[in-house]
């Protein structure tokens, strides 16, 4: 036996085809039901016996067929719930003999009867008719018909052929419940993929789509599969990389330590020149520049301990003290707005270091005045550094400056002869975080750097 492929289309079109078939079905089949109970259903013998005694006696006894009073002693008769039968009488040219009035359900049950061709019982509302019995009398065709009180509930579809907007409306729902249980379903893998994919878009290297996903045998499943395998490549390769560049670093220090030492034994010998003081200088960046990016390495590696929670202002207390001493050398005033109300989740050294090395650029730019605030709302401290510098002239330069080694052609940074490692340090610091980092440009002059950090640790952006 061939095993049908168990393939998305599939699902779909089986999935709507069944949806859309037992909607028609169920509204379809209402006429249907009720045309079967319109048709009756053939008498019940006790019924069927009073009409035949009923009849009996007539043919037994014609006067009674003229006399009124006589037909008061035939409605002694009880049905089996012992309810009173009423009993009618219609002579073969359709009239009523035993009441001056034909009543609107007698007559529609007649119609009934007549196009059933044989006795039956049909329940209305609260009535029960039966009939008719046919007998001969004198040569002429009589019918004789009953009728009992029945308070017994109608079929429940009588309900909806009556109510046939409700009916409608309900089918709607009923449509669109049973769409949006399909289509929520067919939502959930892809609402998982999406979720590993923002995380991994975010830089969380380690999400990937659930095993329950993956273990499906559609195309869905395939998709799962298919993105936890690049997941995998992209974190082997980033890690690798960044392993790389740490491991260059750490091998570099050691030709520097060595030229570092042969520096020291020329100047002992008193070999000092400008030359030697030239390469000495350039050996002191190239340490610094190898320490930055070892600290780079370290953040993007996942190497930080778990977040400690602390009062900001007691977490960036030396940072602040060491800003406010290098700001006052410059003749400028440091600012400090930070309440020792706020606490959150962090990590001490990465954020401190963040922020040492944002107020230290601004404090270089700064005309006159740096300000750093902190402010609480929504679950989350925002952390905001103004100076009254130049800014950055191009607002393209504005996100690129936090990447590494990225140098924007512009006043701010050509003097100050960096590499760009400062402040894609600071990013990596707060994505640690899982944060949020962002400059721009104020008026009439000046730039404002706001990192916004979680005040509840969530998910840890390296801990999983």
């Amino acid at each position: 036996m061939k095993k049908i492929p168990n393939s998305l289309f599939v699902k779909l079109l089986l999935s709507f085809w069944i949806c859309s078939s037992l909607i028609i079905a169920t509204v379809g089949i209402l006429p249907l039901l009720q045309q079967n109970h319109d048709s009756g259903v053939p008498i019940p013998p006790p019924l069927h016996h009073i009409l035949v005694s009923v009849a009996n006696r007539i043919i037994d006894n014609p006067e009674l067929l003229a006399s009124q009073q006589a037909w008061q002693g035939l409605y002694r008769f009880r049905d089996p719930q012992g309810k009173p039968v009423r009993l009618f009488i219609i002579n073969e040219h359709g009239k009523l003999l035993n009441n001056a009035r034909n009543s609107k359900m007698l007559r529609r049950f007649v119609l009934m009867a007549d196009n059933s061709n044989r006795p039956i019982k049909y329940q209305f509302e609260d009535e029960l008719m039966f009939g008719p019995y046919q007998f001969n009398v004198g040569g002429e065709q009589y019918s004789l018909y009953g009728h009992a009180p029945d308070h017994r509930p109608r079929p429940w579809f009588f309900f909806f052929t009556e109510n046939k907007l409700l009916t409608l409306s309900l089918a709607i729902l009923l449509s669109g419940l049973l769409c949006g249980l399909l289509a929520w379903n067919l939502g959930k893998p892809l609402r998982s993929l999406k979720s590993s994919a923002d995380a991994l878009a975010k830089g969380d290297l380690g999400s990937r789509v659930n095993i329950k996903t993956t273990l499906r045998q559609d195309e869905f499943g395939q998709l799962a599969k298919a993105f936890n395998g690049m997941a995998d490549a992209v974190e082997d390769m980033v890690k690798t990389q960044q392993r790389l560049i740490s491991d260059i670093s750490h091998e570099l220090r050691t030709p520097l330590t060595r030229l570092q030492l042969s520096l020291a034994l020329s100047r002992k010998k008193g070999q000092e020149t400008q030359e030697i003081i030239r390469i000495g200088y350039e050996a002191e960046l190239l340490e610094k520049m190898i320490a930055e990016l070892l600290e780079l390495s370290r953040l993007k590696l996942n190497t930080q301990d778990k977040k400690v929670q602390l009062e900001l202002a007691e977490t960036l207390s030396q940072v602040l003290d060491d800003a406010d001493f290098e700001a006052g050398q410059q003749h400028k005033q440091l600012n400090i707005e930070i309440s020792e109300s706020i606490t959150l989740p962090v990590y001490p050294k990465p954020l401190s270091r963040a922020v040492e090395n944002l107020l230290r650029n601004a404090i270089r730019y700064a005309n006159d005045s740096i300000t750093i605030c902190a402010k609480q709302h929504n679950h989350h401290v925002d952390i905001e550094i103004f100076d009254d510098g130049p800014g950055i002239s191009n607002e393209n330069d504005l996100e690129a400056i936090f990447k590494p080694f990225y140098r924007p052609q512009s006043a701010r940074e050509r003097e100050t002869g960096g590499w760009g490692l400062g402040l894609a340090i600071t990013y990596a610091g707060i994505k640690a975080h899982e944060g949020r980092i962002k400059a721009e440009n104020i008026k009439p002059h000046g730039l404002k750097v706001t990192i916004s950090l979680p005040q509840q640790s969530q998910s840890s952006f390296f801990t999983r």
